[in-house]
């Protein structure tokens, strides 16, 4: 198979084993490239989808953080001054998991490796739950937004960073040239996978706008779901918030 038609995102159990091949034979060098690929705007980002999540509300709740990859944005999460709670990192592709365990040593992190479209999870067992850069490489979105709100505490929020597509046109054209020619031939050269980050850009391409990711947001359950752009539109925060108990509503405490 080409290096071309390997990074089209395919479907269903292909698009399964496909993410799962991918970020394991990337692992070793995924957090350069996450940092290096985004001229490090990506720790920015994961600061403000931390901010959107409400944690101050349950300092000492237990926080799921889905797609956790080597664990970025669980550690922003439980870094924060204040947390006295614990985030567990979900992936179900283990070399991340395993990548990332030196860096959550001394931290209130703890993995698990699961699929985020059939979580071994009780329902309402979780404070809030975060998802970064990772529902677009679901093979079934909507079972994963499903599974998400059934997971979480009544009252509580979901956030969701992922990239999007600009909608101004002249941010929209640097992007396009970025995303499609310079990030697959850099991603290739320094992490040596033939097709890794030609994938990106084409998952990207496939994935809902934000509009219609908030609709399938609130087709899964949430009584709200709100979103804003990051960057002139290159990245978006989701916020969807479930129920509370007894009735739609906003976010308890806050």
């Amino acid at each position: 198979m080409t290096a071309n038609r390997a990074a089209e995102p395919a479907s269903g159990r292909a698009r399964e084993d496909q993410v799962r091949t991918l970020f394991g034979e990337i692992a070793p060098r995924y957090d350069l490239l996450n940092h290096l690929l985004s001229l490090n705007v990506d720790r920015w980002w994961r600061r403000r989808a931390v901010r959107a999540l409400g944690w101050e509300t349950a300092p000492a709740g237990t926080y799921l953080d889905l797609c956790s990859g080597t664990f970025d944005l669980a550690l922003e999460l439980a870094g924060r001054p204040g947390f006295e709670g614990t985030v567990l990192g979900s992936d179900f592709a283990f070399p991340m998991l395993a990548q990332g365990l030196p860096k959550i040593e001394d931290a209130p992190v703890s993995p698990v490796c699961a699929d985020t479209q059939l979580l071994p999870f009780a329902t309402s067992s979780f404070a809030g739950i975060t998802v970064g850069f990772g529902v677009r490489n679901l093979s079934d979105l909507q079972a994963g937004l499903c599974e998400a709100h059934r997971t979480l505490q009544p009252g509580r929020r979901l956030v969701v960073l992922d990239f999007t597509v600009p909608p101004g046109r002249l941010m929209r054209a640097a992007y396009l040239l970025y995303f499609n020619h310079i990030l697959p031939r850099a991603g290739r050269l320094i992490s040596g996978h033939p097709w890794a980050y030609s994938y990106l850009p084409k998952s990207v391409e496939g994935f809902p706008d934000p509009p219609r990711l908030a609709e399938l947001m609130r087709d899964a359950g949430f009584v709200s779901a709100d979103w804003f752009l990051l960057s002139g539109g290159i990245a978006a925060i989701h916020v969807g918030v479930k129920a509370p108990a007894g009735g739609p509503g906003r976010l308890q405490g806050r």
